[in-house]
């Protein structure tokens, strides 16, 4: 009997965290499968809300273009007393500017956002394998074995590495007898229904606040006639089940009779859930998104924090795989769950604050944005590293407008995307230095850039705005490393190259090492150049 594949990666679950895995994993040319139980994708609004650090992140993977497609911006509150509608601004509308290009928050249903991820998929050449529910789970030194059970009987998968991305109520994590710490406020409830809607104007998110906390809310979704209804229920009271029941509900809660329900697309009785993993992974099993971790609704979180797990997770495991240290996947937990921890905190705070009718609980800013989350002080970005005026190690590479070697303007978040790292050498003594780097030739690769006069390494683009030092903080030669995922790798003021080669150790498959020992090949990535 021959013996059965070995593949690179099988990501179970296909929301948006492990799709945003599984394309950061297929684009490095990685050998990928990916499972989940339900027989269809998700068809419900559930988190409906992408911040701008998961716009970026959805740009690089190549999914943006559906997902500004199938959102907009938020319409502003309509707090309701009684006959009257008072307009509050959630969140506040910004400009973009060259260092942020996505500053508003997009309202998108989670179905669409869902879709833009598999469909990207698509173009990649992966499907989503519907119907298939893990069942047991057993790992060595060198492969998992996954049994997934379908409408076709039950097929163990032999792979390298497995990502549970399945949920909060993960099959992965119950598997590995991972702790799951944590509340789940039974009593607090809330019915969510999306359904098509006459006689609610949809410029409003419309909120109508009771005594205990007995809220009603409906958020107009876009380029449909659907509304997100949240229906917090009482301690005792039966969720309404049916058309009739559930507008009655509404009716009697906002005492406005010209609401009109009609077709229901999607109804679920939501428990605040505020839980994390105790770890993120054991062995070659790791976890991401809602099995890691999961968060009460507001603030729109938890779908964000899961993408920019797959997003952080994917580029550490293609490197590993191609030979680098086993040691950087321990960078993942080290760096992504104090994120969660924190990103509970905040959405479990909005969430009371709600209860109570607290007006601050309703605004959102920059903290909900995720564009000041940092991986600072963590294993890859040490304190004592250097820093420029503005970034630390550890921090979001901002965007810029640069001008190229012809003349044409271009962003540099366009040079950065792609699966590569991206070195950018600011002045002529980082240039030098950037010419010397050792780059390894196994991996991801690397892109290299000067910013200023022309010099020996690469086209040499220019700042004529200074957007570029302004949002860096560059006061003199200065030579950058940004990784994969657009975090600040390694900065440089002074002792550039000794000093970048060994934070490039850290991250990259050295000389010598033997990937035919942890996969069975080694594929280029698309996109990776040198």
């Amino acid at each position: 009997m021959s013996s059965p594949q070995i593949i690179d990666v099988l990501v179970v679950g296909a929301g948006p965290s492990g799709s945003a895995a599984a394309i950061d994993l297929v684009r490095r040319g990685l050998d990928v499968r990916i499972v989940d139980r339900s027989p269809h994708a998700f068809d419900g609004s559930r988190a409906k809300g992408v911040q701008p650090r998961s716009l970026e992140v959805l740009e690089d993977l190549g999914a943006l273009d559906d997902v500004l497609a199938g959102g907009s911006v938020y319409p502003r509150l309509g707090l309701h007393a009684g006959p009257l509608a008072v307009p509050w601004k959630m969140f506040p509308h910004k400009e973009a500017t060259p260092d942020v290009p996505y500053p508003n928050t997009w309202l998108i249903p989670q179905f669409r956002t869902d879709r833009a991820l598999h469909a990207r998929l698509g173009e990649l050449g992966r499907e989503i394998e519907f119907g298939r529910e893990l069942t047991g789970l057993t790992q060595d030194e060198d492969t998992v074995v996954a049994e997934v059970a379908g409408a076709d009987g039950t097929e163990k998968i032999v792979a390298r590495y497995v990502v549970g991305a399945d949920g909060g109520s993960s099959a992965v994590r119950k598997q590995l007898g991972v702790g799951f710490a944590g509340t789940t406020h039974e009593s607090d409830r809330t019915l969510v229904v999306d359904a098509s809607v006459t006689g609610l104007a949809r410029d409003r998110w419309h909120m109508w606040p009771g005594r205990g906390g007995r809220l009603i809310g409906a958020c107009p979704l876009p380029g449909s006639d659907m509304f997100q209804w949240t229906i917090r229920l009482t301690p005792d009271e039966e969720p309404p089940s049916g058309k009739d029941d559930i507008l009655r509900r509404i009716h009697d809660h906002t005492h406005d009779r010209r609401i009109r329900l009609h077709d229901i697309r999607w109804t679920s009785v939501f428990r605040p859930n505020i839980r994390l993993a105790e770890s993120y992974g054991r062995g070659r099993v790791l976890l991401a998104g809602d099995a890691a971790h999961v968060h009460p609704p507001a603030g729109a979180q938890g779908l964000n924090t899961g993408i920019q797990d797959g997003y952080n997770l994917g580029w550490k495991l293609a490197q590993v795989l191609a030979g680098a240290d086993a040691a950087l996947l321990d960078t993942y937990e080290a760096e992504r769950q104090p994120i969660a921890a924190g990103v509970l905190g905040l959405s479990s705070e909005k969430w009371d604050g709600i209860a109570k009718l607290d007006p601050s609980s309703m605004k959102r800013g920059k903290d909900e944005q995720q564009l000041a989350l940092t991986y600072y002080g963590g294993p890859l970005a040490p304190a004592h590293g250097m820093r420029t005026g503005t970034l630390r190690t550890g921090d979001r590479a901002p965007d810029a407008e640069l001008r190229g070697p012809d003349g044409a303007g271009t962003r540099l978040l366009d040079v950065l995307r792609g699966p590569h790292f991206t070195a950018v050498a600011c002045g002529p003594g980082a240039a030098r230095a950037l010419d010397g780097l050792v780059w390894p030739t196994a991996g991801a690769r690397l892109k290299r850039l000067t910013v200023g006069p022309a010099g020996a390494v690469g086209p040499a683009f220019s700042d004529p705005g200074n957007t570029l030092r302004r949002a860096y903080g560059l006061t003199g030669d200065t030579l950058l490393l940004i990784r994969p995922d657009g975090y600040v790798g390694h900065i440089a003021t002074r002792d550039f190259l000794t000093s970048t080669q060994t934070a490039v150790r850290a991250m990259t498959p050295q000389a010598g090492s033997d990937p035919m020992s942890r996969r069975s090949r080694v594929h280029p990535g698309p996109g990776d150049v040198e």
